[in-house]
């Protein structure tokens, strides 16, 4: 029977990793849709920033609150792994509690384990707090920024879905903890310890030894099942930050929020503009290579058009509406909403990623993100104030795939408004937003004289 188990659980684990690696592969083929960028400056300081930001959880201590609620569930999330490595052990060998057998005799090592079970078992306790007053704030409170039009069907059900495994999870913990505490002390007279899961002991107090072990087992199979269950579902939900969020953090913009990329092509047309010994009939200069620099593309119509940076920032997004709660333009109920720019962008790249497994690499539905998915009106609501960027509890960037989107409106489709079109010819005529010859910008000056005189 015990070599049966073992044999279930391999099977088991095996079919676990090979789902996940497999969901895994696609994104990671996904994300290397995108442009190249390359990003390999300054390593210590975005070690620093991942440390603080996706490890120490920095910019969600802005809302105390929540704040506490969700660092209770993460410390939670990372302490228990302690005991899913001696579940996993047990698993593999078929042993029960392979460290306490290790440790048992030794005050110290007794002590030790009490110890880190009895952590355990108070952070599930605040996590299973948490979460319920999570599921109370998003079902019961509305909470607005939770309650937004862009979270109505899955990504409701996705975010419920989460926090009822994760009360699946604690309640399995303690069932095995409990019932295994109970049958020690039946068949010993001594139990193991725990003192939160021993204040459970007279829940089993009926109970034969032999139905405490099938209770134990039953805590025990149910919580691995559900850990397995909650790796192989992760890559499809917005859970999937608690993974990608580190190297989101380590690869964001390190320079300030209010500077823009500037396109090569673009920049070196302005240069030659103002030079005023530049030829403007000379022959464009080649690349290293030998060949004529092909003009790229202006700006992003579909995920592919982007880089590879904003596609790991939409699968990084934890919906969680901070960015569309501060956008000035949501608050006065314009459509643009930072987080749909996200989860759009994410579900698009799936389809275009689906459909490239599907039918191979020249896959096209004639389909694309802007249009079909993001509009002009949402794009044109934005005030580039990087309000979004700055409330990201994972330093991602909406503004930036919003500005790639509006310069592929402006560039390649001259789609903007004719009030944008006078001043982009002011600029390109006057270099100035203003109907005024450069040579009249002065005479404020001199009217000013005049006034004195």
């Amino acid at each position: 029977m015990e070599l049966v188990q073992i044999i279930v659980f391999i099977l088991v684990f095996a079919l676990t990793l090979f789902l996940f690696f497999k969901e895994a592969k696609f994104i990671y083929r996904n994300i290397k849709l995108g442009r190249p960028k390359q990003i390999d400056d300054n390593k210590s300081e975005r070690f620093k920033r991942m440390l603080l930001i996706a490890f120490g959880q920095k910019k969600m201590f802005k809302n105390l609150i929540p704040a506490f609620l969700h660092l209770a569930i993460y410390v939670a999330f990372l302490i228990t792994q302690i005991e899913l490595i001696e579940i996993l052990i047990d698993g593999f060998t078929g042993k029960h509690r392979l460290f306490f057998n290790l440790v048992e005799g030794s005050a110290i090592g007794e002590g030790i384990y009490i110890g880190i079970i009895t952590t355990i078992e108070a952070l599930s306790i605040l996590a299973f707090i948490a979460t319920i007053a999570f599921l109370a704030r998003r079902n019961l409170l509305k909470v607005p920024r939770l309650t937004m039009s862009e979270m109505n069907g899955w990504p409701k059900l996705d975010a419920n879905i989460i926090l009822f495994v994760e009360l699946y999870l604690i309640i399995c913990i303690f069932l095995m903890n409990g019932a295994d505490m109970a049958r020690e002390k039946a068949l010993t007279g001594e139990d193991y310890g725990f003192p939160i899961s021993g204040a459970l002991m007279p829940l089993f107090a009926n109970f034969s030894p032999d139905t405490l072990k099938i209770l134990e087992r039953i805590g025990w199979w149910g919580h691995i099942l559900g850990v397995f269950a909650f790796l192989v579902y992760i890559p499809h939900s917005k859970h999937l930050h608690i993974m990608l969020a580190f190297p989101n953090v380590y690869f964001s913009r390190l320079f300030e929020k209010g500077r823009l990329n500037n396109m090569e092509a673009v920049t070196n047309e302005v240069k030659l503009m103002m030079d005023p010994n530049a030829d403007p009939y000379a022959e464009p200069e080649a690349s290293e290579g030998g060949e004529e620099e092909v003009p790229e593309k202006f700006g992003a119509k579909d995920v592919q058009d982007l880089n590879w940076k904003h596609l790991l920032d939409a699968y990084s997004c934890t919906e969680c509406g901070r960015c569309s709660a501060a956008c000035p333009a949501s608050q006065t109920g314009k459509k643009l909403s930072p987080r749909k720019i996200m989860m759009d962008t994410r579900d698009r790249l799936e389809e275009v990623g689906k459909g490239i497994d599907e039918h191979g690499p020249d896959f096209t539905d004639n389909k694309s993100l802007l249009g079909d998915y993001i509009t002009t009106e949402e794009l044109r609501a934005c005030t580039t104030c990087n309000a979004c960027v700055e409330e990201c509890p994972v330093s991602i960037n909406p503004l930036d795939i919003i500005f790639e989107l509006r310069r592929h409106l402006i560039m390649e489709d001259s789609n903007s408004p004719e009030e944008w079109n006078l001043m982009f010819n002011n600029i390109e005529n006057n270099g100035a937003p203003w109907q005024f010859s450069p040579t009249d910008r002065l005479k404020w000056a001199d009217e000013l004289e005049k006034g004195k005189a």
